[in-house]
């Protein structure tokens, strides 16, 4: 499976997911409940400890590298992401197809989801610099050939979000999951492919810039 790393920017430092993280993942997933509506957020200790113990064990197959997010200005985990849905095409595919069989230890393609921020971390800039942490990794380390983005349609906060890194829009996927809110969900997918990441950097980099000076400043 991928080896576990730590991803450190000038707001942010992505750390392994561990069950060491659960009661300071519980608090920030206290805050202000009422900014899920369309993101399923562990809520109680005892979702936290499923939710850490469910990502781990995919871990262990090598379907997910997931991380706690560490506010640096405050030193303390505000939330949690992960790069999932790993794929990996390099040696024999497995048979029957869909089966899990032997993965190899570099990914070839991969989602970046499973994002959620405690509310005193949204829009100060950790959510945009943990995105540029997890797609630098992927394609500047791993040199995967895709990577996917998606978001309930109806979640216009996270579209946007997701639009400023640059993602190409690949369409709507309809009844395509179960939403937060118990309904049917309709879903937005993105993608970045490697050959468009420099363009996505270069677009990205002024806007991590204003951040990087308000951090110094303080």
């Amino acid at each position: 499976m991928p080896a576990l790393v730590t991803l450190s920017g000038r707001l942010v430092r992505l750390e392994p997911l561990s069950h060491a993280a659960i009661d300071d993942l519980v608090a920030a997933a206290s805050e202000d409940r009422s900014t899920y509506a369309f993101t399923r957020v562990p809520n109680g200790r005892d979702e936290m400890v499923s939710y850490v113990e469910a990502a781990l064990a995919e871990q262990a197959e090598g379907r997910t590298l997931p991380f706690a997010i560490r506010w640096l200005a405050t030193d303390r985990l505000v939330g949690a992401t992960r790069l999932m849905h790993l794929e990996y095409w390099q040696g024999p595919l497995p048979w029957p197809p869909g089966s899990l069989g032997v993965v190899g230890e570099i990914p070839s393609v991969a989602d970046i989801g499973y994002t959620w921020l405690g509310a005193s971390a949204q829009g100060t800039g950790v959510n945009r610099e943990s995105k540029y942490l997890l797609l630098s990794h992927a394609f500047d380390t791993w040199n995967v050939h895709r990577i996917t983005l998606k978001a309930d349609v109806r979640n216009v906060r996270s579209r946007a979000a997701i639009e400023a890194l640059g993602a190409h829009f690949d369409g709507v996927r309809r009844a395509e999951s179960r939403g937060a809110d118990d309904t049917v969900r309709d879903t937005a997918f993105y993608s970045i492919l490697h050959s468009e990441w420099p363009a996505v950097r270069e677009r990205l980099m002024p806007r991590l810039a204003p951040l990087e000076a308000a951090v110094e400043a303080a």
